[in-house]
This record gives structure tokens, C-alpha cells and sequence, in this order.
């Protein structure tokens, strides 16, 4: 009997919602696919799909699936991800928190302008919605504080990690602290791997489920 085909779970990050994962989820078309959205700009969605799961996340995406890891996962991909995002004594490459408290001081002003800002540094001039600023602001709070490098380090499943070298969110040097040498690079890569890069992302993906298949 063949195995089930794993359900890919694609879990965003900050400041999108779950249409950031629109082309490589077309990339990826014929494997089951849930997607999960956080709510910023419209209805919040938390799918628990039944059978074996591929857990994807990108950037804060991969610090919840770490935080909140599915129970039936088989393996776990990091695109543009981190398991500890704001800087720390035993963790310099990280952002300095306090650039996330000026974030969140001028996210009860200016929302709008906050998330204008922060989606051009990732490449990304697109309309948004009306956002929900308790919902950012929460999350904002996930990346100045959470620190999920002991849930990394004992990941029960196989993972997969991808980043940009010139990603401007998420330095090599943060990348390379988190993941060591097991990272497939995207030179010239930046934040938006999953929509600049669909095709090399989704090439990684298939031959990670591939190594997970013939290991079953």
C-alpha cells in the first residue's frame, strides 16, 4: 500500500497573511496543502489537518511551528526562519530589542506606517489590508521576547532549512547561529524566498520529501 501523501501546512510570517504562499503553493500543487493565517488582516485560520504533515513556515512562521509543533509533523521547513529573533547575551547576531519596542511604540500610531516600512525592507510594495494591530502588536512582542533554540535543538522530525545571503530581515550571520552548516543557500537571495524564488524553493521542498520517503 502506498504511504499517505503528506499534507503541506504553510504557517506565514510577520506582517503577511496567507496569501504570501499563493505561488509556491501552485509550485507544489499536487501534494494536500492547509494554510494557516494569523489574523493581521482579516479572519484568523488555524487549520489541524488530519494525516502525516509537512510543516512550512517562513520567517516568525518557523518560530510558531517550533513554539506549537503539529502533532502528527514529519518534518519541518524553514524558509527565511529563526528560532530566536531578537538579540540576547549568548545570541548577537539577533536584532537589538529595543528597534522591536520602537516597531511597537509606532504601531499603536501609525500601523499603516509601520507595515509599509517593514514590507518594503522585504521586498514587497503590495497593497494590505485594514490591519488588526492587537494581532500584530502580540506577535511584534512573540519576536522581541521567544526563544525556541531548545525546541530546535530537539526537533523530533527531519527538517529542512532555506535562506536568502542577502536576506535583510533575517542576516546570514542570525541564519548561520541558528541552523549551522545544514543550510541550503540562495545566493543573492532576499526575505521573500516563497515569491522570488518559488521555483528553487519548491525544487528543495520535493527533494526533502523525496530523502523522507525512501527513509520510511
Amino acid at each position: 500500500m502506498p504511504l499517505q501523501a503528506p499534507t503541506l501546512l504553510f504557517v506565514h510570517g510577520w506582517a503577511f497573511d496567507a496569501d504570501v504562499w499563493a505561488p509556491l503553493a501552485a509550485a507544489l500543487h499536487d501534494f494536500p496543502q492547509a494554510t494557516f493565517d494569523a489574523g493581521y488582516f482579516g479572519p484568523a485560520r488555524t487549520p489541524c489537518p488530519d494525516g502525516p504533515v509537512i510543516a512550512i513556515g517562513h520567517s516568525l512562521g518557523v518560530l510558531r511551528l517550533l513554539r506549537e509543533q503539529p502533532t502528527n509533523g514529519i518534518g519541518l521547513v524553514s524558509i527565511n526562519g529563526f528560532a530566536r529573533f531578537a538579540a540576547a547575551p549568548d545570541f548577537a547576531q539577533g536584532v537589538p530589542p529595543r528597534m522591536l519596542e520602537r516597531m511597537l511604540a509606532r504601531l499603536a500610531t501609525h500601523p499603516d506606517a509601520v507595515l509599509r516600512d517593514f514590507r518594503q525592507r522585504c521586498g514587497d510594495d503590495g497593497a494590505f489590508g485594514a490591519p488588526d494591530v492587537d494581532a500584530l502588536a502580540r506577535d511584534l512582542q512573540v519576536l522581541r521576547d521567544a526563544d525556541q533554540r531548545a525546541a530546535l535543538a530537539a526537533l523530533p522530525v527531519p527538517s529542512l532549512a532555506l535562506a536568502g545571503r542577502d536576506d535583510p530581515i533575517v542576516p546570514a550571520p542570525m541564519t548561520q547561529a541558528t541552523f549551522g552548516d545544514g543550510v541550503h543557500w540562495r545566493e543573492g537571495g532576499g526575505h521573500l524566498l516563497p515569491v522570488t524564488d518559488t521555483d528553487w524553493c519548491a525544487a528543495q521542498i520535493r527533494a526533502f520529501l523525496a530523502r523522507l520517503a525512501s527513509a520510511a
